[in-house]
């Protein structure tokens, strides 16, 4: 999970250097693409053909992640990549509570208290972004855009924790994140189709085609893959906590573009985050100590 927090952080930044091209077909290419990767590894498993009575659950988990990446593509042009990141850390707490609904999270205060620690020490985040820019937070239609996408991916590693607790999904994590994204795909292409201009994917230049192809095998096949593994031991709302160092990421990358602005206001919110995900290790090392 450490590994997905820097290639979620890294991926903001990518899809920001994008074309403004038709974002619901291009969340179909790009899981098409992660598809392509999966394949090789999903087709493996015995249990890669799905039932029948399992495929409305895919397809809901697949429109999760496709609802997700539709608004962000659309919001990396309404706002700037590191306010997305630090949106995104809303997702864990969203995640929580959308599995205690599912019964798939335990009540209880540890977590939560972990969760809000990540989730003050990433907007401390935000305000040090804010305050050398001179201005103050703000929130506009493409952080509202973004902020639906992420209750959209919160759902997604709960579904999947619930399929998994029922027996409704296999063990194979590549076989899940493959049909997942494959028939979200397809449903969001159809939606794009029907909404968005196709000729508009013409104006693709080479550098969009490559970013696309580095998000579709990294930051969708392999990120998705990973949170599956982690999703057979860990809750959803643990799963997602450790998306607390993707503004963490974001904010590094920042200071190697433009070292000038390290400055100490930056201190608070990281060491919050850093605090938040040492608890976060600490508490899965001893529930697995627990369970052996």
């Amino acid at each position: 999970m450490l590994l997905w927090a820097l290639l979620v952080g890294l991926s903001f930044p990518a899809v920001g250097l994008m074309s403004a091209l038709p974002p619901l077909l291009l969340t179909a290419l790009r899981f098409a693409i992660a598809c392509a990767g999966l394949w090789w590894l999903a087709r493996r498993s015995p249990s890669f053909v799905p039932a029948w009575r399992v495929l409305p659950l895919y397809a809901l988990m697949g429109l999760c992640l496709a609802g997700f990446f539709g608004a962000m593509f659309w919001a990396a042009h309404h706002a700037t990549a590191l306010s997305m990141a630090t949106l995104y850390v809303c997702v864990p707490l969203l995640a929580f509570l959308l599995g205690l609904g599912f019964r798939v999270e335990q009540a209880g205060w540890r977590l939560p208290a972990i969760l809000a620690l990540g989730a003050a020490g990433a907007l401390g985040l935000a305000l040090a972004e804010a305050y050398q820019q001179g201005g103050r937070l703000s929130v506009g239609k493409g952080e509202v855009v973004f902020f639906l996408g992420c209750v959209s991916t919160a759902l997604y590693p709960v579904l999947s924790k619930w399929g998994l607790a029922t027996g409704r999904l296999p063990a194979s994590a590549a076989v899940r994140t493959f049909w997942s994204l494959g028939l979200g795909g397809v449903l969001i292409g159809l939606v794009g189709l029907a909404l968005e201009p196709l000729g508009r994917l013409a104006e693709m230049t080479a550098s969009d085609l490559l970013l696309l192809v580095y998000l579709g095998l990294f930051s969708s096949a392999l990120t998705f893959w990973l949170m599956q593994r982690a999703t057979a031991a860990l809750t959803p709302g643990a799963v997602t906590a450790y998306g607390y160092l993707v503004p963490f990421v974001s904010m590094l990358l920042l200071f190697i573009q433009t070292p000038e602005r390290i400055d100490w206001v930056w201190v608070p919110g990281s060491l919050a985050v850093l605090v938040a995900m040492a608890l976060l290790m600490q508490r899965n090392g001893n529930s697995h100590a627990a369970a052996d």
